[in-house]
């Protein structure tokens, strides 16, 4: 596995560890705003997809999927956003946001300015089912 000295992800989780296995990491990112905010983080430092062996681009992709099913059925936001950009941090990861129609830059991207002003009920409201959700990612990713 490479580590590369300086970079956040791979001196750093990155955020709350919620599963981890021998490649990837998923953590919390608990991005201020956006309550459901998840990375799948590769253990190895890798800038792109491309650079993975297919058995580590299917077993990535298995990831993300088990985060992005259990955020779907515990939350059941209106919108999944999965991204992959790297473009500050060439550390291979991918953003995996439960968004609502009600959350404050929505339909925008998370990185767009606010739409509207935060609601701190509906937030507390998604944060209070995380834990729900993270337990449905575990078992899930425990299965093969």
């Amino acid at each position: 596995m490479s580590v590369v000295a300086g970079c956040p992800l791979c001196d750093e989780p990155g955020g709350r560890v919620v599963a981890q296995g021998a490649r990837w990491r998923v953590i919390h990112a608990q991005e201020a705003g956006f309550p459901a905010f998840y990375r799948v983080v590769l253990t190895a430092h890798v800038a792109e997809f491309s650079d993975l062996p297919d058995d580590e681009r299917a077993e990535c992709m298995r990831v993300m999927v088990a985060v992005e099913r259990a955020l779907r059925d515990a939350l059941a936001p209106a919108k999944m956003n999965v991204a992959t950009l790297g473009n500050m941090v060439p550390h291979l990861h991918w953003h995996v946001i439960a968004r609502f129609d009600w959350d404050s830059h929505f339909p925008s991207p998370v990185w767009a300015e606010a739409r509207r002003a935060r609601d701190m009920a509906r937030e507390q409201d998604v944060q209070a089912r995380l834990p729900a959700a993270e337990s449905a990612m575990v078992a899930a990713l425990a299965r093969r």
